[in-house]
């Protein structure tokens, strides 16, 4: 497995739009989906390979001066648990700091709501993220957005 940062737009379209279409369960929304990939261009992006075959991806998105957001990450679930997402995160978070960036953040739905979040929640929080805020109508009610956000000094 390799993780490569990628700065071409219409390859970071090409890997977001194949990992993503392959997670329903969490990208299933067709909007949403068009939107992860659209906004992928000028990121800061990485991608897992197995060979040649892009089996994941991680892109950030500047939030403020100092912050910027893991704003999707999408490891395609035959590759789950492997410890791929991990190692994108670990690269991505790297970067943000050579970038002079003091915080990350992320965005998922609030835990207890849906397993395939909870799990997401707790992956989020293995890799040390801390609860930050709770916005419960950002999205919709159905879906309360938890707010996590790590120090990068």
């Amino acid at each position: 497995m390799e993780i490569k940062q990628v700065t071409d737009n219409l390859k970071k379209q090409t890997v977001t739009r194949l990992v993503l279409e392959a997670l329903p369960d969490w990208f299933g929304i067709p909007e949403a989906r068009e939107g992860y990939i659209t906004e992928s261009n000028n990121k800061l992006f990485f991608c897992a390979l197995d060979g040649d075959k892009p089996v994941g991806f991680l892109y950030l998105k500047e939030t403020g001066k100092d912050t910027v957001e893991l704003y999707v990450m999408g490891v395609l679930r035959e590759f789950h648990r492997k410890g791929i997402g991990r190692e994108l995160f670990n690269r991505a978070k790297e970067a943000a700091s050579e970038h002079g960036y003091s915080f990350i953040q992320v965005k998922t739905v609030q835990m207890g709501r849906y397993e395939e979040y909870d799990n997401t929640n707790k992956f989020y929080l293995s890799l040390g993220f801390k609860e930050f805020e709770v916005l419960p109508t950002l999205w919709d009610e159905w879906n309360p957005c938890q707010i996590y956000i790590m120090s990068l000094k």
